[in-house]
């Protein structure tokens, strides 16, 4: 389909490519289903090239002849496939920094205004022919049938040919994001369309916007995949799960839908269960903290706090702790709402407050189960922490999260919600807080020099300097040009000895827990991030960004 067809029309016979005794032939070949260029080019009048090249020349842009072009495989994690199917464009290749797309329409103002938003903004848009087009999406991202081999639990029910595309489009959706390395999918309605965007490294990118009136087949198609949601209900939150699976890894999707405005927005958590398999030097501990945390988290009882705000990967943290201390001998239980992975040998109790089963009760059945290990998701109230702080007086160890903003305020925090201060002090072993950094690409990443304010922010002065690896972002297909790839933790461990403990019990304030614990040897959030930018594994910018309230 050609926008605005009886203009270039017109343009075709001004160029002397047709004339209208081959309008007039075309016309009594055409099908329903045609539309007239079309059937000018299976007459023979004109060629695909003819119409691109009178198309480019109107529009000032460059033909190029991509018939017969193989483009690099990388390509493909550049643009992604759901764009690239959407607005029949394609990436050819790099010019400098620049990056190629053709298009098959000029005078698609949609399209044009919507690549650089989609793509960014480094970007030179030439026009190809739409067969050419077509032919290498499909040699880049495979053909459109392959998307059936994706392994949808809960079934797709009785899908006719009318929802093909809209199965199509969501299935592009989610392979796209997950290609991406996307840890949230955002689906939005707007006044006047609907909105896709992906959170990548903890930043938010706008990906597509659809049609408004796709909004309702798109969410009802979701809605099926969770097997549990009701597709009538748009009054009120729905939640569920979808499971996949993406070239042979298992995905898990927590699905959240929300009635807005404008209608039902969906947010789609990704849970990639190849991330159970991570250490904690993969997380961003340095050889020494990763000493000094694994041999806190083999003691035999006690509470092991990890504290931070929401989506600094507290939760990745514990999993990767209990993976490490995961063995037959011992039995581990944990308690979470929601149980985000399904972790082997490992016994998950979710919390289901409708019928009772919160925190405080599922707690209290699992000390029947005689464990020596628990995980508690989150410390809320007085009882959870309560119960919490038994069980580690009674020979368990725990694991459990709490929202602060440093290691040492988790002590305050516990006494706010009533705790008594001595209880607190015979428990609590260690707390560990942290934040996510994104890491720099490693396969672009270049020499770089810290500003004058970087310096400052950071508090370095220039005899620091002395053999470090400073680097910066540059940008490359494998990190989609944004020179950053995946997220690393950047972490302070505030130890409880028995110095600590008497200043607990006398309730001294969090600030004077922190001076002892840093003359105690503790590095601050800010401190291990200034360590990762001077080994060149992240920039200045990034961990001054993620510690800005860490101000000593």
């Amino acid at each position: 389909m050609y926008s605005n067809e009886d203009f270039l029309i017109e343009l075709l016979k001004e160029a002397g490519h047709i004339n209208d005794q081959d309008i007039h032939h075309a016309r009594g070949l055409k099908k329903p289903n045609e539309t007239l260029i079309d059937s000018l080019i299976k007459s023979g009048a004109i060629s695909e090239d003819d119409v691109a090249k009178t198309m480019a020349v109107n529009s000032g842009m460059e033909f190029v002849d991509i018939s017969g072009y193989v483009a690099p495989q990388e390509l493909k994690n550049v643009v992604p496939e759901a764009v690239a199917r959407r607005y029949n464009v394609v990436p050819l290749g790099y010019e400098h920094t620049r990056l190629q797309v053709g298009i098959s329409d000029p005078n698609n103002f949609e399209t044009l205004d919507a690549l650089p938003h989609v793509i960014g903004p480094d970007i030179d848009i030439v026009c190809c022919a739409a067969s050419a087009i077509r032919a290498l999406i499909t040699a880049l991202y495979g053909n459109e049938a392959d998307l059936a081999e994706s392994i949808v639990k809960g079934g797709d029910g009785a899908a006719s040919d009318t929802d093909a595309p809209i199965i199509r489009l969501v299935q592009n959706t989610l392979m796209d994001a997950f290609k991406t390395k996307a840890s949230d999918i955002h689906i939005e309605p707007m006044e006047k369309d609907l909105r896709v965007r992906y959170r990548v490294d903890g930043v938010m990118h706008d990906i597509d916007h659809h049609p408004k009136k796709l909004h309702s087949s798109i969410i009802a198609r979701l809605k099926i995949m969770t097997g549990t949601m009701s597709i009538d209900e748009k009054r009120v939150p729905q939640d569920g799960r979808i499971q996949i699976k993406f070239a042979d890894k298992e995905v898990d999707l927590r699905v959240s839908i929300i009635p807005t405005s404008h209608g039902e927005s969906v947010v789609m958590r990704i849970l990639d269960k190849s991330s159970l398999r991570l250490g904690l030097v993969d997380l961003g501990f340095f050889s020494d903290d990763q000493e000094v945390f694994e041999r806190l988290i083999t003691l035999p009882d006690g509470i092991i706090l990890v504290t931070g705000p929401t989506g600094s990967g507290k939760t990745t943290t514990l999993y990767a702790c209990l993976n490490f201390i995961n063995r037959p001998d011992r039995k581990i239980i944990t308690v979470e709402d929601p149980v985000e992975y399904e972790l082997p040998g490992i016994n998950q109790v979710m919390v289901k407050e409708d019928i009772g089963m919160t925190f405080a009760a599922a707690l209290r059945a699992m000390l029947r189960q005689a464990p020596n290990i628990i995980m508690i998701g989150e410390i809320r109230d007085m009882e959870t922490a309560s119960i919490a702080i038994q069980a580690s007086l009674t020979g368990h160890l725990v694991f459990s999260t709490l929202h602060t903003n440093d290691a040492p305020s988790a002590v305050s925090r516990l006494v706010d919600i009533g705790i008594k201060p001595f209880l607190i002090a015979s428990s609590v072993r260690a707390i560990e807080a942290q934040r996510l950094v994104r890491k720099l690409c490693a396969d672009c990443k270049v020499p770089a020099t810290l500003t004058e304010k970087e310096m400052r922010q950071l508090y370095l002065d220039p005899s620091q300097m002395y053999g470090a690896n400073i680097m910066g972002a540059h940008g490359c297909n494998k990190c989609r040009n944004g020179g950053y790839r995946g997220r690393m933790s950047i972490i302070e461990i505030f130890k409880i000895d028995d110095e600590v403990r008497g200043m607990i019990n006398e309730s001294l304030p969090a600030p004077v827990l922190r001076r002892r614990a840093r003359e105690l040897g503790m590095r601050t959030l800010r401190e291990d991030g200034i360590r990762k930018v001077l080994a060149g594994t992240t920039t200045g910018s990034e961990v001054v960004e993620a510690t800005m309230s860490d101000a000593s």
